[in-house]
């Protein structure tokens, strides 16, 4: 095993052969959007997401799901499964199978292998002071869907989220890859803030992040004004406070929004600042965002500042 859980790294890796290595993860959650497909199209590249994060390309999947099969209709659960099909296909990955148990709420969720040569692995402690920060998706993928459970929002305007979550990272870490990227991990349930500690303590380094250049998805400060936000995002930003510095001047609704739970995050990648100019043009031809958001510098701790 070059990969465990020791680190809270995206996923394991296992050693097959010198130049061969399989990479495994898994993640199931409940929907977080109305339409079925949609909600199957989200998992899946959120489960995915992991494989791309490690540097890796993921080849085959096994469905996970639950189901009500006495509450509802058996083509919703077939809507879903059709949303991770479209997904896995367009990432080039077999679904090889799966398991379905009834339960009283629908989950959905892969479990997913992929592979990478064992000397090019990227895990999230490889950050080196100096190191340029920059992550591929805005933030506000918990602080959307919570509004839209409140119909706060409309479907129109949870769209923008949809299309960010159901976004693959393949292209995002096939350019990490090209310009030799430190250390990368992918933003999920534990925030921005959570991904970068963990990155901080794996490294042995301090994260510096300017907080005025994280990009943030269309109107997430003024619904965390009006109270749409997440348990999972108060939980995070509650143990965040405990390890986190933040500048007297980082408003608080944008403290919570960096700590937002997301779901089918971007990529928090650390690189060279010689490497982080190309790297940004390969991001932004490839459809992802390109936000220099923060740098690494000498320490052991994670700061905000504006």
């Amino acid at each position: 095993m070059l990969v465990g859980f020791g680190t809270s790294d995206d996923a394991g890796v296992y050693r097959l052969r010198d130049d061969l290595a399989i990479v495994q993860t898994v993640d199931f959650f409940t929907p977080i959007v109305d339409d079925p497909f949609d909600f199957g199209r989200i998992a899946a590249a959120n489960a995915l997401s992991d494989i791309y994060a490690m540097g890796a390309v993921p080849i085959s999947a096994l469905n996970i799901a639950a189901f009500p099969v006495d509450t509802l209709d058996l083509r919703v659960l077939e809507r879903i499964l059709e949303g991770g099909a479209a997904i896995a296909q367009e990432a080039g990955v077999a679904i090889v199978g799966g398991h379905t148990i009834k339960d009283d709420e629908p989950k959905y969720g892969m479990a997913v292998t992929g592979t990478v040569d064992p000397r090019a692995i990227v895990t999230n402690a490889g950050a080196r002071p100096g190191d340029i920060l920059m992550l591929t998706k805005p933030l506000g993928t918990g602080i959307l869907s919570t509004a839209l459970k409140r119909e706060s929002i409309d479907g129109a305007a949870m769209r923008e989220a949809i299309d960010w979550m159901t976004r693959l990272n393949a292209a995002a870490a096939r350019a990490m890859v090209q310009h030799g990227a430190h250390a990368a991990t992918d933003v999920t349930g534990f925030g921005l803030l959570g991904h970068a500690y963990e990155m901080s303590r794996a490294s042995h380094v301090r994260i510096e992040i300017d907080a005025n250049r994280v990009p943030l998805m269309t109107g997430v400060l003024r619904l965390i004004d009006s109270g749409a936000v997440p348990g999972g995002t108060k939980d995070n930003a509650a143990h965040h406070a405990t390890f986190t510095t933040f500048a007297q001047d980082v408003p608080t609704a944008l403290r919570t929004a960096l700590s937002d739970a997301q779901t089918s995050g971007g990529l928090l990648i650390a690189l060279s600042p010689d490497r982080a100019e190309s790297l940004g043009k390969d991001l932004e031809k490839a459809g992802a965002a390109s936000a220099r958001i923060g740098l690494v510098t000498p320490g052991r701790d994670l700061r905000v500042r504006i």
